[in-house]
């Protein structure tokens, strides 16, 4: 996943080589406790997937898993000649990168237990890092003035609060993984996987944002931009692939170590994501599973496309801010915001 690889001596590729095989037995794994536990419905409010099956919901975890190796794989490709930054030096060393580590996922766990409680008491959501219907609709969309809520609370408590408190501990906009270290490279890097990845979600996931007025689409797909990019995009870049990554690259020492953590920790800021469900024991243990089986392959190309550059924005503008909260989110703001 990286030229760092070549260099690691033969004890480190043998533990890169264990996260390998662990992460596909534990997806394997994942996969065979969700066809088990199911049964023939799923306990999700997921419109969008309202007539597949189990085991079709299951599969669609695996290709997403397929296609963010594609991505990967296009990624390591475009940059193979590019000198890829150290992102273990951009941390502190180890034990101070272990304790800031531990500081912020705590920190995560409060904010995501705070959404729950905020969200829940204006209505009938919690807030997490997606907008409720994002991807899959929802049968319950939230109102105008619940959304701008939303995009506040992630936006001061996911970004602003963590970004400052860094800063003032003295840390640079380039140890942050906000600054570009070469604007070219990543301009093409950008310009590639957001082309692969609009054209294949619009063929594939299109239709409502095709089925939409060219007034309603101009505004959707501008209110759906913006809002998503102050309550999701910006808090993700800042607190997950910009603060952390560098932390776990420093702890783990092994590159696929932290890709892997990278998509585990996508998968965990969206846990009362709209459509989760934790009702029941079994519903809970679905939720969190089905979070893993959509949420871990976006978070691995999230973090490669910043091991490979150094630069967080890479990953906002080629695969999140526009595709896909730009283009097919747009039509889940249609309802909020009143768009005719």
């Amino acid at each position: 996943m990286s030229d760092q690889l070549t260099t690691e001596n033969p004890p480190r590729q043998r533990r890169s080589g264990i996260v390998i095989w662990v992460t596909a037995l534990g997806w394997l794994a994942l996969s065979g406790m969700a066809l088990l536990m199911a049964g023939d419905t799923l306990p999700f409010d997921r419109p969008a997937l309202s007539g597949a099956s189990t085991l079709a919901q299951i599969i669609n975890g695996w290709l997403n898993l397929a296609g963010a190796g594609i991505l990967i794989l296009i990624a390591y490709l475009v940059t193979r000649r590019r000198t890829i930054p150290d992102m273990a030096a951009r941390a502190p060393e180890r034990r101070q990168a272990i304790r800031e580590a531990v500081q912020i996922f705590g920190y995560i766990v409060v904010a995501q237990v705070g959404g729950f409680v905020i969200g829940h008491a204006l209505g009938a959501h919690a807030i997490s890092l997606h907008l409720p219907g994002s991807l899959f609709g929802t049968s319950n969309p939230p109102s105008a003035s619940w959304v701008f809520v939303w995009a506040v609370y992630n936006f001061a408590v996911y970004a602003v609060v963590p970004y400052y408190y860094f800063r003032r501990k003295g840390y640079s906009n380039e140890q942050l993984n906000l600054r570009s270290v070469d604007r070219t490279a990543d301009l093409r890097l950008i310009i590639v996987i957001l082309a692969v990845e609009s054209l294949f979600e619009l063929t594939l996931f299109g239709k409502d944002l095709f089925a939409l007025s060219g007034s309603q689409a101009a505004q959707a797909i501008a209110a759906s931009f913006a809002i998503n990019f102050v309550g999701t995009v910006l808090p993700i870049a800042i607190l997950i692939f910009g603060i952390l990554l560098p932390r776990l690259h420093r702890i783990t020492g092994s590159t696929p170590a932290t890709v892997v953590l990278g998509g585990l920790t996508y998968a965990a800021v969206h846990f009362f994501d709209g459509w989760t469900n934790f009702s029941t024991i079994t519903a809970g243990v679905l939720s969190v599973i089905f979070l893993v089986l959509q949420y871990f392959g976006p978070g691995m190309i999230k973090t490669v496309l910043t091991l490979r550059t150094g630069n967080t924005w890479v990953h906002v503008w080629s695969y999140h801010a526009i595709a896909p909260h730009a283009t097919i989110d747009a039509p889940s703001v249609v309802e909020p915001f009143h768009i005719h």
